[in-house]
This record gives structure tokens, sequence and C-alpha cells, in this order.
């Protein structure tokens, strides 16, 4: 008798241990993929020179590793998307290598919606945003007209 209860106690540890080893393989493979999409706002629609872009796949984080401009506008005004700098077909697109850089409406500012890295510069120049470069949150996500 106690043989059977000591064969009983190794089974359910076994199966224990399985669904533990299942659990936490999952979190660790979920959590890359959820780290992306939080660091990276405006996933799925971005703007290029005043037209709304999609992009073709989810991003993948390449810390200070970006080639093209892509602004994240942080306080901005309603309706307001990230923003490429190139897209397919524009000379110097690279494939989506984007150089991340946030966008600050300043306090005496009233938010516009930009739409273009043009609009960016100007705002800049005339003093109504500020601009700073945020290489830890670079990406790579491929952009379709």
């Amino acid at each position: 008798m106690k043989l059977t209860t000591c064969l009983v106690v190794k089974f359910s540890m076994k199966k224990f241990s399985l669904i533990s080893l299942f659990v936490v393989a999952t979190f660790t493979l979920a959590l890359p993929i959820g780290s992306v999409f939080a660091a990276t706002p405006g996933f799925g629609n971005l703007y290029y020179n005043g037209t709304v872009v999609r992009t073709v796949v989810p991003p993948a984080a390449f810390p200070n590793a970006g080639i093209d401009n892509f602004y994240e506008v942080h306080n901005g005004a309603a309706g307001q998307l990230g923003i490429a700098s190139v897209a397919p077909g524009a000379d110097g697109y690279r494939g989506g290598h984007w150089k991340v850089f946030v966008v600050t409406f300043n306090q005496d500012a009233t938010p516009v919606l930009l739409t273009s890295q043009a609009a960016v510069l100007a705002a800049q120049s005339a003093g109504t945003v500020t601009v700073t470069r945020n290489a830890s949150a670079d990406f790579l996500c491929p952009v379709q007209l």
C-alpha cells in the first residue's frame, strides 16, 4: 500500500512539472513580442507626406540601428499617427529601418496634426515642438503605399 501511494505522488509531481514548464515557456515567448508593440506607437498606419500608409509586418525592435527618420508625436492633436520620412519608391527608402525621434508640443503651443517630415521640421523651426532623438526605440517595420 505504501508503494501505491508513492507512485501516485510521483505521477502528480511529473504532471505538475510539465504544466509549470508550459506556462513559463508561454510567458517567455510572449514577452518580446508585447514589448515591441508597446514601444512602437503608430503600428498599422502611419503618415507619409500627408497620406496615411500601412505597415506590412509587426515591428521588430532594433535599438540604436535606425537609418530613416520616424517621428513619434507625443501630446499631439487628435488622430495623430507616427510619421515616416520615406516610403517605397522614395529616394533613400531602406525597407523601414526607423531612426526614432520624439516630437513634443511645447506648453504654450496648440497641437496641430503633423503629417510629414516637412511639417515636423517646420514646427521645430517655429518653436512649436521639441524634437529629441530616442535611439533605444529604433525599430524595423516596412511600409506599403
